[in-house]
């Protein structure tokens, strides 16, 4: 069936000027804010289609995963954020886009029991925007996708976090019977790029924490973690000094660092390398790449790359469909400045976001649309209580301005800062930034449930 996606009578629907934007996460929920809080819902039908009902901006997970943020507070629902800002949410997974007609197909929505919720619908769009982000590259190894955890989403976090714990608890409950037995937990993290450190300090931070959850007898020495990076170093995106010096507080905590490795095989038990090493993994972290979906794979025959991003125009138009904008993630945008496409960060989501903001207005009013120019503004890498290393500014002065510690951990939690004041407004978003500030000292350090 068709459908505008909206409890308003169909006939009134109609007439409004009705943009979709498929994915919520951090482009396309910032887009779809700025739309309705501008265009209003009295000639314009602003329709957001996701197929999670709550957003969670996605630099974060990592701290999801390791139990150091509690996700129920920071994550922000579709419905309730609509109704304010002026849009309306479908939730739902976009399965085709039948471009002729101009609608998207959204997939059945089944509940945990494999009952249908919500059945195959068809919304109509004047103008479509796909930001759905990217998945996690297996890059074709055999057992990444049976045994290992992506950090893709909610759900992914929230079920490391789950068995971290699981593995912890039955680590402590052993050392109480024996306390000289040989227990730990091994944690195995594959691509050490910004997720695969941050995640493998934020580890040792939330092990330190657990003595006074009740395991009296665990500590940060009970947890083995080994970080594989088949480049010749960690953290490629920052300056070699400063992924130096990310290795050495690496280092110091305790995890293994092992470059130049690739991995052949993941197992159950581990993980195999392609120097034949076996190692035992408890615990087995996929953060090698991103690639987009292969829901993406010529859908509604519109131009992909052979790792199912779209190709864009530089004004972010889709090469063969002008009404059919992408951003972020999922989108190969080139870069005139290097010739490469720019790369997937928060903050190119965040740029691109913009861009087609006007765009869409340039578009309806008949206007020429302008090329995105994409600003990099550097790489920030938390190290969670530990430390913060980065450089900044980087298309102005080649990224040479290196900054470390407090400096930069401020700005590493003002980039999430601006996200909230995008997406909330000034006054609310302020708000929420203090709750946020005070939750840290009242509430306690890690989620464990």
């Amino acid at each position: 069936m068709t459908t505008d996606a909206s409890p308003a009578p169909p006939s009134t629907a109609a007439r409004k000027t009705q943009i979709v934007v498929v994915g919520g996460g951090a482009g396309g929920l910032e887009l779809v804010t700025r739309l309705g809080a501008k265009l209003g819902r009295d000639k314009f039908d602003i329709i957001l289609v996701e197929r999670n009902r709550t957003h969670i901006w996605k630099p974060l997970l990592h701290e999801v995963a390791s139990g150091a943020l509690d996700a129920n507070l920071d994550e922000v629902g579709y419905r309730g954020h609509g109704y304010r800002w002026g849009y309306r949410f479908f939730y739902g997974a976009m399965e085709s886009i039948d471009r002729e007609a101009r609608e998207v197909v959204t997939a059945p929505v089944l509940d945990d029991n494999g009952e249908e919720i919500i059945g195959r619908h068809r919304i109509r769009y004047d103008y479509l925007v796909i930001a759905i982000g990217s998945v996690t590259n297996d890059y074709g190894i055999p057992g990444v996708n049976r045994n290992c955890i992506p950090l893709d989403n909610r759900v992914q976090a929230d079920r490391f976090r789950q068995l971290l714990l699981d593995h912890c608890l039955r680590v402590s409950r052993t050392l109480t019977r024996d306390p000289d037995a040989d227990a730990h937990v091994d944690i195995a993290i594959v691509g050490a790029g910004a997720t695969g450190v941050e995640l493998a300090a934020e580890l040792y931070n939330s092990a330190a924490q657990l003595a006074f959850y009740g395991l009296e007898v665990f500590d940060a020495s009970r947890l083995r973690v080994t970080l594989i990076e088949a480049g010749p170093r960690i953290l490629p995106a920052l300056p070699d000094k400063l992924a130096a010096a990310a290795h050495g507080e690496l280092t110091t905590l305790g995890v293994r660092i092992l470059t130049g490795t690739s991995v052949a095989e993941v197992t159950p038990q581990g993980m195999r390398t392609g120097s034949g090493e076996i190692i035992p993994a408890d615990l087995r972290v996929w953060a090698a790449g991103v690639r987009g979906s292969s829901r993406l794979k010529d859908i509604g025959g519109l131009e992909t790359t052979r790792t199912n991003q779209l190709v864009v125009l530089p004004t972010l138009q889709t090469t063969r469909d002008p009404r059919v904008f992408a951003l972020g993630d999922c989108c190969a945008c080139p870069d005139p400045a290097t010739g490469r496409n720019i790369p997937p960060r928060a903050q190119a989501a965040h740029q691109m976001a913009t861009t087609v903001y006007h765009n869409l207005q340039r578009m309806m009013d008949g206007r020429e649309l302008k090329a995105f120019q994409y600003q990099d503004h550097g790489s920030l890498v938390s190290l969670s209580r530990y430390s913060t290393v980065g450089s900044l500014m980087g298309n102005l002065i080649g990224g040479r301005m290196a900054i470390e510690g407090r400096l930069a951990r401020l700005v590493y939690v003002s980039l999430y800062s601006m996200h909230l004041l995008a997406i909330h407004g000034w006054l609310r978003g302020l708000v929420l930034i203090i709750v946020a500030r005070v939750n840290k000292v009242i509430r306690p350090r890690l989620k464990l449930h």
